[in-house]
């Protein structure tokens, strides 16, 4: 990367008119304006003592790096051939130049961010009393530049036409740097009536001098990258000094160095790639979370994976395989068009195979980061995915990655490790890292208990994937029938049967609670599991009867013991089914658990009086999903 730059200090007023010309404009991946009055009124009160305001940076548009740019928000399009991009210092200009360099309402926001069209005044009297803070003499007006009180009714403040303005005492900002024609009209309208307003004249002769000149007079340093920066550096540069506002995400800065580049000889706007693709991906709800970014760092280790294969067959130092920040930023243009289309299908591909896993929606995506990976891999393996085997060793890479929780932190490396790992695994080469470092722990069962974690959300696919069926229906929970029925994770043994007894901190583990529909939900209510069992063997008016035998191989499918159930023994059900689901859980990562000796949760298993059993029939016939 390559920059030079030089500083000069330029005259505001010019900076004005370059940004009216269209001399100097924005490069079209900076955000648009957000600044309220209070700061603009801030700003405006500097300028006007003379203090300083920062510098500005811009770039020489005279060089091989070209933006997209689009004019100071309020100034119309550009008259005059672009000299310079302004990278650093959009809120101030934007907001000079809609207030002081065109006469429409500046458009901005009340400190409680309602919009709101205003202009800008300096009431003269007080910007002359040294006893008032020169912010307090800055007024800010309505649209049709009169205040209103009493809802409007009362007129406090017309300034609607110049002859108001001068008797008023208010000088309009938007007219700072042409103020001397407004010095001479007044000076017409006080020789109507020369003894009358006499006092006016001096004023605004003594606000001429100590206060406009101040805007005629002001000068703005102003930083110049030379024409010869590279386009990376100048992302760089704006990233590292864009801190007054949020920090640019990796894909504004790369829709920074692509614009200006053409694709089959028409402009090329990443913004407008993603936004097609992205409804694309949308239409299946498990990708409805994907991020640019994250498209992009799909794009990365193909494109990175590529180039280090290259310099390996040519028996040079390969470049890393990389998804990181850095690495996105320097993808070519040509390398996203070659790699767009193929990720995008990857992430199609990965809508398929999670819902083979029965994992439906992004909320219920363990890691929303591994789909990165598997995008990638995906991607790379194209119909090679649909073989059996192949899907088999994909789903225990996947599992690994969920129970063994590797996809919170450090994410990018371990995008790196996947990409070069599992698809040389499939054919025959050695266990990928993220399975080798995959660990399970007995005692993690017991406090898996929201959708924080994300093998919580394993669990609860994990079970549906080997085939739980509802409880009131007997369906499996196939694609139809979870978005159909609303199903959702539940407790077992009901919350308002477990408060008396049980600690929240048991009851809520994933060990008592698995896939139910909404209206299987309600049913169950908050009785007794030997109550609820009961109604489901009875039936009701929309619910058929089931038989005691069907309901027991139900209950199998959740690797639920029907027996401990029916007993209401909560301390043996929860041994018992952290056990099943253990194995269930090591079945699919295809590696042992680590076991420890784990204290059962509540010694006293006596959960099935009668008295307690009348009590807790009348609970809440539904319960939240956790």
């Amino acid at each position: 990367m390559t920059t030079s730059f030089k500083t000069n200090p330029i005259a505001l007023k010019d900076l004005m008119r370059e940004c009216h010309e269209g001399k100097l404009q924005l490069p079209d991946f900076q955000r648009g304006w957000v600044w309220d009055q209070h700061r603009i009124i801030d700003l405006l009160a500097s300028i006007s003592e003379g203090f300083p305001v920062g510098a500005l940076m811009t770039l020489d548009a005279s060089g091989e790096v070209a933006f997209a740019v689009r004019p100071v928000e309020g100034a119309p399009p550009a008259i005059k051939p672009l000299d310079a991009y302004l990278l650093d210092g959009q809120q101030r200009m934007t907001s000079l130049y809609q207030s002081t360099s065109t006469r429409s309402a500046v458009v901005t926001q009340t400190a409680n961010k309602r919009p709101t069209r205003l202009h800008f005044y300096f009431d003269i009297g007080a910007a002359l009393n040294p006893n008032v803070a020169r912010r307090d003499a800055i007024v800010a007006v309505p649209e049709d530049r009169v205040i209103r009180e009493n809802f409007g009714r009362d007129i406090v403040l017309d300034l609607s036409t110049e002859a108001s303005e001068f008797a008023a005492l208010h000088f309009p900002i938007d007219r700072i740097f042409e103020g001397q024609s407004w010095i001479q009209a007044a000076l017409t309208w006080v020789l109507t009536d020369v003894e009358g307003r006499k006092n006016h004249m001096a004023l605004i002769n003594d606000f001429s001098i100590k206060v406009i000149n101040n805007f005629t007079d002001y000068q703005v340093p102003v930083i110049t990258l030379g024409k010869d920066t590279s386009r990376p550096a100048v992302c760089l540069v704006f990233e590292k000094v864009n801190t007054g506002g949020k920090a640019l995400d990796a894909f504004e800065l790369v829709t920074a160095m692509y614009a200006g580049q053409e694709v089959d000889g028409k402009p090329f706007r990443l913004r407008d790639d993603w936004k097609v693709r992205r409804d694309r991906l949308a239409k299946q709800p498990v990708l409805a979370n994907v991020e640019p970014v994250e498209f992009l760092q799909a794009v990365s280790l193909l494109h990175t994976k590529v180039l280090r294969t290259k310099a390996e067959d040519e028996g040079r130092d390969p470049p890393a395989i990389s998804a990181t920040r850095n690495s996105l930023l320097q993808i070519p243009l040509s390398a996203y068009v070659q790699y767009a289309g193929r990720v995008e299908q990857g992430y199609l591909t990965a809508a398929k195979f999670l819902h083979w896993l029965k994992i439906f929606r992004a909320r219920d995506l363990p890691y929303q980061t591994q789909l990165v990976p598997l995008a990638a891999i995906l991607a790379e393996l194209g119909p090679n995915w649909e073989n059996d085997a192949v899907r088999r060793l994909l789903a225990q890479w996947y599992w690994c990655g969920v129970f063994g929780e590797l996809y919170g932190s450090a994410v990018e490396s371990r995008f790196a490790l996947d990409i070069r790992d599992v698809p040389r695994w499939i054919s025959g080469g050695p266990v990928p890292q993220t399975i080798g470092r995959a660990d399970f722990r007995e005692e993690r069962l017991r406090t898996l208990r929201t959708r924080l974690s994300a093998a919580y959300k394993g669990v609860h696919a994990l079970l549906m994937r080997c085939g739980a069926e509802d409880f009131r229906s007997g369906q499996p929970f196939d694609q139809a029938v979870f978005f159909d029925e609303n199903v959702d994770i539940h407790h077992v043994f009901p919350e308002a049967w477990c408060k008396p007894k049980i600690k929240p901190e048991i009851y809520n583990s994933i060990i008592n609670k698995t896939p139910l529909s909404a209206r299987t939900n309600r049913i169950i209510g908050g009785v007794a599991p030997s109550a609820y069992l009961a109604r489901l063997e009875k039936g009701g008016s929309q619910n058929p009867p089931i038989a005691a035998d069907r309901l027991e191989t139900i209950l199998q499918t959740h690797e639920i013991s029907v027996a401990l159930l029916q007993a209401n023994n909560f301390s043996a059900f929860f041994d018992d089914r952290r056990e099943r689901l253990l194995k269930l859980i090591e079945t699919a990562m295809g590696k042992t658990a680590v076991r420890e000796d784990v204290a059962p949760p509540d010694p006293d298993d006596s959960f099935g009086e009668d008295e307690q059993e009348a009590e807790l029939m009348e609970a809440s016939e539904s319960e939240v999903a956790v």
